[in-house]
């Protein structure tokens, strides 16, 4: 599995908008489209490859159901 968040760390289970990216200048639509991604010292070369093999299908997936 692989975990990630559309929101900042801080805002756990909210729908808004990330506050960061707002205040660096993002748009509402930009921040709310966004996705964070958490790595640890656990998180090995084996697992980012994992990532960016499936990354780009579930963003097309994603783009299908926000349409």
């Amino acid at each position: 599995g692989i975990s990630v968040s559309t929101g900042s760390a801080c805002s756990t289970g909210s729908s808004d908008a990330s506050h960061v990216l707002l205040a660096i200048g993002r748009s509402e639509n930009d921040a709310k489209s966004s996705i964070r991604f958490s790595l640890g010292k656990t998180t090995t070369k084996a697992d980012l490859d994992y990532v960016l093999e499936v990354l780009p299908g579930i963003v097309a997936e994603m783009r299908k159901i926000r349409k």
